[in-house]
Order: structure tokens, then sequence, then C-alpha cells
């Protein structure tokens, strides 16, 4: 009997942001998505995040768990996302490089600032 392959991430993303959704429907599309557990929050239970993940903290940027438990959030998460991900592995690779990082997490930061406004228009 096979036992199911685990996850290699965690995504923990705001299901109820249109523009995230549309998002992360692109990365569900993706080979490898099936070795993701995909967790949406506006339909999860508090206790899918973990104990050391607040349900504010993970609506307020795109947030992934290791298989090993290590907690990653913003560009971080998005570069372990990519890593996973065949087709973006390498783009995955080069973002998680130091400088690199940094940078993105600068812009998904200015993201964010935009993204309230589109999440709040939607609710």
């Amino acid at each position: 009997m096979n036992s199911p392959t685990p996850a290699l991430l965690t995504v923990y993303y705001d299901g109820g942001c249109p523009v995230c959704s549309r998002e992360i429907g692109f990365y569900q599309r993706q080979r490898g998505a099936d070795r993701i557990r995909w967790v949406n929050l506006a339909q999860c239970a508090d206790s899918e995040l973990g104990a050391d993940l607040s349900r504010a903290a993970a609506y307020a940027r795109l947030h992934v768990r290791r298989p090993d438990g290590q907690l990653l959030s913003g560009a971080r998460a998005f570069a372990a996302l990519w890593q996973t991900l065949p087709a973006f592995s390498l783009a995955g690779r080069i973002a998680g490089l130091p400088g690199i990082v940094h940078g993105l997490e600068w812009g998904y930061r200015g993201f964010l600032a935009v993204r309230r406004m589109w999440r709040d228009s939607a609710v």
C-alpha cells in the first residue's frame, strides 16, 4: 500500500482577495502543485495555522511552512513556493539570494499597501 506523498510546502493564502486568489489559482495549476498543501484563510480553522501563525499575521502577508516546520513570509515565502514548482525553480533559487530577496521584499511591501484597497473593495 502506498502512503500519500508528504507536502513539500504549505501555503497560507487570502482567498478573500481577488488578486491573491487569481495568483494562487495560477500556481495551483502548475506541475508540482499537487505536492503543496494550499490553505485558504477564508475557509480554514485556526488549528490549521499552527501555534506560531496568527490569523491576523496570515492575512497580512503570504506565509508558507516548510516540511520541517519553518515558517517563511513575504518574499522569502514566494521564493520557497517558486523553488517547489519545477517551472519556477530557477527563479526561486535566484529570488532566494540575499540581495535579491531583500529587493523583492521591498517590492512586496509596496504591493501589500495597494492590496489592502483591493481586498477592502471585495468585502
